[in-house]
């Protein structure tokens, strides 16, 4: 599907050049609302493609203890070690390397601008390792695209599609219309929550 190579150098560089137009400087209001109403502040949670990691910061201003992030950016993931340094070893684990190598398991993993991060040629292997590195009963939750785009990075996708990708390893306990996506993302986002029977 597409011609770039999504490796480390590319994202290095978007980091370098501060191409970084996904990046909204907050959680976003979804995935927010979402963190706001889980009870357990101890289970384990992972977020892919971590980025500038708002959800994070949100999440340990929070009082979360078990939180975990890995993006294949060397680049990003120094800014980050210096962003949390007084959390991490402790309610917060980093890790630059790729996600499809990730062995440890979790309760729960959160979704924003990972998925469509992706050359779309690993949404079956995305489905797969998730399911793999989800513990029983755990839970994938978060915000997709809901809407095609030209070219790539962003890779689009619509709701029939997701059913058809995630339903034979999940259970499809949540997919909607985002009724709370930022202002520029409005209309073209479905939360969405897979849980791993």
């Amino acid at each position: 599907m597409t011609s770039i190579k999504l490796d480390d150098k590319y994202w290095d560089k978007r980091y370098i050049e501060t191409e970084t137009g996904w990046d909204i400087g907050k959680v976003s209001t979804p995935l927010k609302e979402y963190i706001d109403q889980l009870a357990n502040k101890h289970i384990s949670i992972l977020i892919p493609g971590c980025g500038n990691s708002y959800e994070a910061d949100y999440l340990l201003q929070e009082g979360f203890t078990n939180i975990t992030l890995i993006d294949i950016s060397p680049v990003l993931v120094g800014l980050i070690r210096e962003k949390f340094a007084s959390a991490i070893g402790k309610q917060l684990h980093l890790i630059c390397g790729d996600f499809f190598k990730l062995e440890q398991q979790f309760d729960l993993v959160l979704e924003q601008t990972f998925f469509c991060a992706l050359d779309p040629l690993l949404r079956n292997e995305y489905v797969n390792k998730m399911n793999e590195i989800l513990k029983p009963g755990g839970k994938l939750a978060g915000v997709l695209f809901n809407r095609a785009f030209e070219g790539g990075p962003p890779f689009g996708g619509n709701m029939d599609e997701y059913v058809q990708l995630f339903s034979e390893k999940f259970v499809v306990k949540t997919m909607a219309a985002c009724y709370n996506s930022i202002e520029p993302r409005k209309g073209s986002e479905v939360f969405v929550v897979f849980i791993k029977p």
